[in-house]
């Protein structure tokens, strides 16, 4: 499977990374993943890599181990990077932050499939690609509001864009979990969500 690849800080993060192929969790040096939304995974062979490099901690193991002649290891799991990366504080303008801000639903219909973007003030008419000026929109939604404005086509969005902090997008990640976690990984994921009483 190829990977690919996204910088956090100064950190690589492994966003596709097959179940079957014992994935580790990295959690940043307070035990918080880099990023839930993809899921902050590296692959056994760099968390491997990691360890021997003195870079990471192993906080939890798989039952399967890995051998050479002289040497067994188990896999990790769950590592802690040793030395902590700052998040960002402002997510890059992005298509996938974008999507990831507005829910991966076109904001005129609720509709998921087929997303693209939608400049509330046109570019035609003098509209910029920021963040307080676009929102995710089907592509049929997008079709049909075409160079007016949202009171022009008479189609507003069902919330205003804005400027998503770094906070709102690990919210809105927890959202859209991966359709595979290993048990040792649950207590790490959703440590600061309210309690039920």
């Amino acid at each position: 499977m190829a990977a690919a690849f996204e910088e956090v800080g100064s950190v690589t993060l492994n966003v596709h990374v097959s179940p079957s192929g014992f994935p580790a969790l990295v959690l940043n040096a307070d035990f918080r993943p880099l990023s839930y939304y993809p899921l902050s995974l590296w692959s056994w062979q760099d968390a491997i890599k990691a360890v021997f490099l003195e870079r990471v901690n192993i906080v939890a193991n798989y039952d399967h181990a890995v051998h050479s002649p002289s040497f067994e290891m188990k896999l990790p799991s769950v590592v802690s990077l040793k030395t902590y990366v700052k998040p960002s504080t402002h997510p890059a303008f992005t298509r996938f932050n974008l999507f990831l801000r507005d829910r991966f639903a076109c904001q005129y219909c609720g509709d998921r499939d087929d997303l693209t973007f939608d400049h509330l003030l046109p570019r035609s008419r003098g509209g910029h690609t920021t963040w307080e000026n676009v929102v995710a929109a089907c592509s049929p939604c997008n079709l049909r509001k075409g160079s007016m404005t949202a009171n022009e086509a008479k189609m507003w969005p069902s919330q205003m864009p804005f400027q998503p902090t770094v906070h709102h997008l690990h919210r809105n990640g927890r959202l859209f979990p991966p359709n595979y976690l290993h048990d040792s990984w649950l207590d790490y994921l959703y440590w600061d969500t309210e309690l039920e009483p």
